[in-house]
Order: C-alpha cells, then structure tokens, then sequence
C-alpha cells in the first residue's frame, strides 16, 4: 500500500489538486474550472486523483486558496493555508535559492520575496482584472482567437503595440482602435502581453526588490508571450516549471504531509452530498451574514459571525 498526502488549490477561476509521495513528487494532478461551485469542482478533482493512483492510502490533506476554508471543513483537513505559504512552500521544493516568485491566476495576481528559503515580503492585487488571465482570455476573444494560442502568436511579433493597460476598460477600448488604424493583430497580441507585465511591475510589485532568481507561475505562466515580455522588461532569466500551475497544492500538500493528524483520508467523500447556506443574524447590530456548512443535511460548521450571538453551532434555535 502506498502512502500519498493530497493537496487542493480552490481559486475562483480554477480549481487544482495533487497527490505527492513521501518525496514530495507529484503522482497524480488534476486542474478544471471551477465554475462557481468548489465542492462541485473538487469533487471531481478527487474522482479523477483517485482514477490515476492505484493502492494509496492518503495521509493527510492540505487546502489553500479562496475556498480554503470551505473546502478545508469538507475534506477535514490536516493543514489550510494562505496562498502566499503554499506557493511560497510549493516553489522552494522545485526551486530551492529561489528569491523572486510571480504570480498570475485567473482573477488575482501576487508577488512572493524570499530570502534564504524565508518569505520577507509580499503583496496581491484583488481589485483590477487588467493584469490577469482573465483579462487575456476576454481579450483572445474579442480578437477571435484561443487564449491557449496567445503566446505562439506573440512571439512572431516584431514590433508589440503599446496598450493602455491600467485597466480592463482602457485597454479593450485601446485594442479596439489599434485594430482599426491598421496594427497588426500579432502585434495587439505581444502587446496585451507586454501590458499585463507592465500593469503587474507598476501594481504587484511597486517598490518590491526584484531579485534573480525569478519563477514565474499560476495559470498565466504558460502564456510564452508573458514570458517573453517578463524577460524583456526585468531582464533577468524567468524560471517556468512544468506543474506552475499547480504550485499552490504542492505546497499546500507538504505542509499537509508535514503536519499529519492521524487519520486517512476517505476517497468515498465524492458519495455524501455537501452543502451551504446561508443566514442572517439579526440578534446584535452587526447583522452578521453566516454561512453554514452541512454534510448530509447535518450542520458540521459555521463562520461570518462576528460576536458569540451568531455561533451558530452551539445554539439549537436558529432559523434559516
């Protein structure tokens, strides 16, 4: 019987997970949509991790990402962990004098400062899409192209058009008149590239030390034209691992591994039905927004209260 410790990156755009061995190898991966439904998504993450290993027993489970929480109670979690330690944990275990780590997702993006295998410095970007793969994906479609294509394209360019980046509304409006005085679409395409690079710098990383070496992952690390054009601006060597896109569950699966509670995991959870809802207490001026989490029409857990009035699992009279 092996032994592997599952790790689960639950994102608005994307869900990830992995199974690793007792060397932090991945065995198993799995990257979907979420769709708006986590538990959906993981649930069919979990089916298919266990179609591609065979006589495992997992150990422990590790959750990160913005359903972590939720997620997290689900599964019964060993380890949940903020994106910044699991991405930062994941990194380290490929790249090990890695001191740059830069971020792009679908929805957010984030930049990791590490100085001797210890995160010094960091910062997110929540608020603008412009310089995520959400932005390239509308912006592949407006142009009539597969965003999977983008960087290919990018690269024939020998001259990138300048795009307004600051934001999501400029820059479509920009593209939209570069087209029509005659830029060349290869060009609008390296210079989207070059716009989410320049709006990441200019955001992310304003007044971060940027120091070699860099890795670069999350869901936008495959675009070969954002590689390029990270390149081009930092000049520096940019380090891209085949699992970017997974580093976040890796992570997330060592601390699992390294923070064990003794009891297995049981791949049977994909049968119990799961799920949230949620209420408004009105017992105090705060008027918290619970969410309340059930397994099997039991109710398992709770959270959004801020005050004792809203713990929801220890009073037996709240309505829904």
């Amino acid at each position: 019987m092996k032994i592997g410790y599952m790790g689960m990156d639950i994102g608005s755009i994307s869900t990830k997970g992995v199974i690793i061995d007792e060397n932090n190898k991945i065995i198993a991966e799995k990257y979907i949509w979420t769709e708006g439904n986590p538990i959906k998504a993981v649930k069919a993450i979990i089916k298919a991790l266990q179609e591609q290993v065979d006589d495992i027993e997992i150990h422990a489970v590790g959750t990160t990402g913005s359903a972590r929480k939720l997620i997290g109670t689900m599964l019964g979690a060993d380890v949940v962990k903020n994106e910044i330690t699991a991405h930062a944990v994941g990194t380290l275990s490929v790249f090990p004098t890695v001191r740059t780590i830069f971020e792009i997702g679908g929805q957010d993006s984030k930049i990791i400062l590490i100085e001797n295998g210890i995160v010094t410095d960091y910062a997110m970007n929540t608020l603008c899409a412009a310089g995520t793969g959400s932005f390239l994906s509308s912006q592949a479609k407006r142009l009539g192209i597969d965003v999977e294509d983008f960087g290919r394209i990018a690269l024939t360019s020998k001259k990138p058009t300048k795009i307004a980046a600051r934001c999501t509304v400029f820059a479509e409006s920009d593209l939209v008149h570069k087209a029509q005085i005659g830029h060349k679409r290869e060009d609008i395409i390296a210079g989207l590239c070059m716009a989410v690079v320049i709006n990441y710098l200019n955001n992310v990383g304003k007044g971060k030390s940027i120091k070699a070496p860099i890795v670069f992952q999350g869901g936008v690390s495959k675009n070969i034209g954002v590689i390029r054009a990270f390149e081009e601006i930092v000049n520096e060597k940019i380090l891209v691992d085949s699992n970017s896109h997974l580093m976040g569950a890796l992570g997330v699966a060592i601390l699992a591994k390294n923070n064990q509670k003794g009891k297995n995991f049981d791949f049977n959870i994909t049968d119990i039905t799961f799920e949230t809802k949620g209420i408004e207490c009105k017992k105090c001026p705060n008027n918290c927004e619970i969410i309340c989490f059930y397994k099997d029409n039991m109710l398992v857990d709770a959270w959004g209260n801020r005050c004792v009035n809203g713990d929801v699992l220890e009073l037996s009279n709240v309505k829904e």
